[in-house]
């Protein structure tokens, strides 16, 4: 028997009420859970759907659900720190800037080279007060912070050179320091067009700090290396503010260069000549480097590296601290056969350098045993790197 009018009415009223019950109740369950879940998902299933009654529209969709709550206090959940383990030893193996005064101190304890010394520290004290009135708001002059080094090979160019580039940084004039040391074949390219590139390529990577060209006028003669010297010039005023160029060779090779290029000249107004080392200064370079290597030079050693000094020739091609170094080198090496039937030696025969293990003749085999190097005819290009005395 179907219901009456009376029991349809009677029967709406009873679901909308059990509609709000249900409502209440979900308003009531809002007590903060321990996770971030839902207060509601423990009650109801995942895939529950909207609830209909009969006579009731769409209006009536699921059932409401509380919001999710609040995060939980930072003291219950802390987010993980960030590492510090990748950038920490980074830092602490950095080395803290040396000072200008600290550089111009490693600058004066090189043996010999007086007049360069003195050169840089003009260099320097015009530099610092041209600094310090641009800072003032004062007019300023354009001054090339460009240098021409003249001397032969194993002076100390490179040395000061990179001297150089430190104390321009340490000054703020330069944003890096570093060294960047090239020679012709660094900069020129196989084809006409790409020696451009190539060249500026090398001047950005020196950007910042001294690009050393050692042997610069190899780049006169040819369309090759004029390309690279116009494209040099051009990058030179590009980057004024932030790079120095010291180009390197022979004197008069250098001088004839300097002069037969304007972009040049006018560019590279100082010069540091770097004289040869007299034989006081060698003997004092070679004890340096011996010291430098834990070895100690014994008795005699002065007076036989004086003689092999002035047995050897003079001229544009002799080593100066490169000569020094090569006879170190093939001492070393009469030393080992001095010692080689010796099967515990002490610590002081390890160190010691006899007269006998010098040699007579740097460029042979010594009376005892195989020399290492050649003290007279270097096997590769003389360097230029010369150790504090």
């Amino acid at each position: 028997m179907s219901p009456g009018p009376d029991g349809l009415r009677e029967a709406m009223e009873a679901a909308l009420a059990r509609i709000a019950a249900l409502r209440e109740a979900s308003d009531e369950i809002r007590t903060p859970a321990v996770s971030g879940a839902n207060p509601l998902d423990g009650l109801f299933t995942a895939d529950l759907g909207p609830v209909k009654f009969p006579g009731i529209g769409a209006g009536t969709g699921p059932l409401p659900t509380a919001p999710s709550p609040a995060p939980a206090p930072a003291a219950e959940a802390q987010p993980e720190p960030e590492p510090e383990a990748a950038t920490a030893p980074a830092a602490a193996d950095e080395k803290p800037a040396k000072t200008v005064e600290e550089l111009l101190g490693e600058l004066d304890a090189l043996t010999g080279l007086d007049e360069v010394k003195g050169e840089i520290h003009r260099q320097v004290a015009v530099l610092r007060v041209e600094k310090m009135r641009q800072e003032a708001g004062l007019r300023s002059a354009t001054i090339t912070r460009h240098l021409v080094f003249v001397g032969n090979p194993g002076t100390g160019k490179t040395t000061v050179a990179r001297l150089v580039g430190g104390i321009y940084a340490a000054m703020g004039l330069l944003s890096k320091g570093q060294l960047v040391e090239v020679d012709r074949s660094e900069l020129v390219a196989g084809y006409l067009g790409q020696t451009a590139l190539k060249t500026a390529e090398v001047v950005a990577s020196a950007a910042g700090g001294v690009l050393f060209i050692d042997e610069a006028y190899s780049l006169a003669g040819d369309q090759y290396g004029r390309e690279a010297v116009d494209t040099l010039v051009k990058e030179m005023e590009d980057r004024r503010d932030d790079l120095v160029v010291i180009v390197a060779g022979y004197p008069d090779p250098m001088a004839v260069f300097v002069a037969q290029n304007p972009g040049l000249s006018s560019r590279f107004r100082t010069i540091l000549e770097f004289a040869d080392y007299t034989d006081a200064e060698l003997q004092a370079i070679l004890a340096s480097m011996a010291d430098g290597a834990d070895y100690d030079l014994t008795d005699g050693c002065v007076d036989r590296f004086a003689a092999l000094l002035a047995a050897e020739p003079r001229g544009p091609v002799f080593g100066n601290a490169r000569f020094a170094r090569n006879v170190l080198e093939a001492a070393i090496g009469r030393q080992a056969w001095r010692l080689r039937d010796v099967a515990t030696p002490t610590l002081a025969q390890l160190r010691e350098i006899t007269p006998d293990d010098l040699g007579a003749d740097p460029a042979g085999i010594g009376p005892d045993g195989p020399a290492v190097g050649d003290a007279g005819a270097p096997t590769e290009p003389p360097s230029d790197e010369e150790p504090a005395g």
